[in-house]
């Protein structure tokens, strides 16, 4: 069973949650693939400016007054946000290799990918079952080699609802480094008297 936020709609994915501390409020945030918008929503009630992008016009009618929406069939036609970068980029439950380097080419410096879909073995527990939609193991590693930087990464069996998954949080670095910018968690501020 899905968990959902006091609205009724499906809550951000725990992955999501887990870094989404590292994205300040006001920042540009790509959801790929959004649907329904569980994502879309999460981000901009953070405060950030949102684009989603989906190819069914009907699931993302209700976030148009959260947050940019562009309807495109990222599989089937060009690009629709070329030259864009954001802050963000966030994918989940969804896979299409031919993107992959768009995607990557949209984060920008200093900016974040989240990226959370289901992996090699998830045949053996439901669908996907297609390898083309299943990551193979060690995949979004290899993507995102020699572009970005990896600040958390799974790839392994949930048990509810069972699923394999592969999940990873990355970083394109700024040249000046990172130091202090992406810690691995969240640490109380000083106490105050």
């Amino acid at each position: 069973m899905t968990a959902c936020n006091p609205h009724g709609t499906p809550a951000a994915s725990p992955w999501v949650q887990r870094w989404s501390h590292l994205v300040a409020p006001g920042a540009t945030v790509l959801d790929v693939a959004c649907g329904s918008g569980r994502h879309t929503r999460w981000f901009a009630s953070r405060g950030c400016r949102v684009t989603g992008v989906d190819r069914d016009a009907h699931a993302v009618a209700p976030l148009r007054e959260l947050a940019e929406i562009v309807v495109a069939d990222i599989e089937a036609g060009p690009w629709p946000l070329p030259g864009r970068r954001f802050d963000l980029v966030v994918v989940t439950h969804y896979l299409w290799r031919p993107l992959l380097p768009t995607l990557l080419d949209s984060v920008a410096p200093g900016g974040l990918l989240i990226y959370e879909t289901f992996a090699s073995g998830n045949e053996t527990v439901g669908r996907p079952a297609n390898p083309d939609f299943l990551l193979r193991p060690g995949e979004l590693l290899e993507v995102c080699r020699d572009t970005l930087r990896v600040l958390g990464y799974e790839d392994g069996y949930l048990a509810a609802p069972p699923r394999f998954v592969q999940r990873i949080t990355a970083v394109r670095e700024h040249q000046r480094g990172l130091a202090g910018r992406y810690p691995l968690t969240q640490e109380p501020g000083p106490a105050h008297g």
